[in-house]
């Protein structure tokens, strides 16, 4: 695993007006920075900057001659502040609610300034790392060539606000918090369908199902492996996504957006419902022309931008294929894919 490296900000304000100190910790893989086209990745909710390797949650995407290729690209993964991936207890964040999504996105404008990063080949996530990626781009209109949201959306609609609420009250009276949340969780991120094809009603015992021993099982695997303070932070982040807040209309937004943006959605979603998709995708192609919209066929909901590599490689190789991008003589990298 490539090592934990930290970018310390100091008095970063926050929306409330509180300033605090937020240590950033990342990981870059393949290509050294500066030599390479740089490609972030934002991690999911539970998720972590460990994005391939051994043990790299998106390993089967990226890594030495695989679509994202560590050979020809400098794989850049921010954890997101309070996540607790480094297990040092003075990281973690109490103060959850003085945070959103784009506060987010300008921690890791300022690590990527620390960095001396001024263009990005591509910023690519899932579900909240999707939304802080969009949030990113608003921010910053010409920083990334390739925007690529997955199982995602530029605002948290009123559904994905209600289970957040939920979510959070859960965390905060739960006698066990962190495992009821995610057995909640995990029947939003898969579908009646999936869990009908996995589990055909069969049982543990008399008395047991075994779709409940694996709610069960994925209740206390988190447990083990995540923190409360974490969960309630990085719930916070997804419910609050929203490039136009204090921005004006979707259209004023997108429109100083250079990205060519690139939706990935997913019919069977029920957190990020491909409907909404469909409406950001006419609405933005009314804005610009270089936006595409790609569907993963799947049964298992939005937890299939995990599951689906083939359909999900098959949307993303195009746009990773090396010869779609030259070095300049500022030594820099310039896509000049035509369309």
């Amino acid at each position: 695993m490539a090592a934990l490296q930290y970018i310390s900000i100091s008095e970063f304000e926050l929306p409330s007006g509180v300033r605090q100190t937020i240590e950033l910790s990342y990981q870059t893989f393949g290509k050294p920075l500066h030599e390479a086209p740089i490609v972030m990745v934002n991690h999911a909710l539970t998720g972590n900057s460990n994005v391939c390797g051994k043990e790299g949650w998106w390993n089967d995407l990226i890594g030495s001659n695989k679509c994202i290729d560590t050979n020809v690209y400098t794989v850049l993964a921010f954890n997101i502040p309070g996540n607790g991936f480094d297990n040092i207890e003075a990281h973690l964040i109490d103060n959850y609610k003085d945070f959103t999504a784009r506060t987010i996105a300008e921690i890791f404008a300022m690590g990527l300034e620390s960095l001396n990063i001024t263009s990005l080949f591509a910023v690519i996530g899932g579900s909240v790392g999707g939304g802080i990626a969009w949030e990113l781009a608003a921010l910053k209109p010409n920083l990334i060539t390739h925007l690529i949201p997955i199982a995602s959306d530029w605002k948290s609609t009123d559904w994905l606000i209600a289970n957040c609420h939920i979510q959070d009250a859960i965390l905060n009276h739960s006698e066990a918090p962190l495992a009821d949340a995610r057995m909640h969780a995990m029947t939003l991120y898969r579908t009646p369908e999936s869990l009908t094809q996995k589990f055909q009603r069969t049982e543990v015992s008399k008395a047991r199902f075994n779709v409940e021993s694996w709610l069960d099982y994925h209740g206390k695997a988190l447990n083990k492996r995540f923190n409360l303070s974490a969960y309630k932070l990085m719930n916070q982040i997804l419910r609050t996504i929203d490039i136009t807040k204090n921005r004006g209309a979707l259209d004023d937004v997108v429109k100083t957006i250079s990205s060519h943006i690139h939706i990935i959605t997913i019919p069977s979603d029920l957190f990020f419902k491909s409907e909404e998709n469909w409406e950001t995708y006419v609405d933005v192609k009314l804005i610009k022309d270089n936006v595409s919209i790609s569907e993963i066929k799947s049964i298992h909901g939005h937890d299939a931008f995990l599951i689906e590599y083939e359909q999900l490689i098959k949307f993303l190789k195009p746009i990773f294929q090396p010869n779609t991008f030259i070095k300049n003589e500022k030594n820099t990298h310039r896509h000049i894919r035509n369309r």
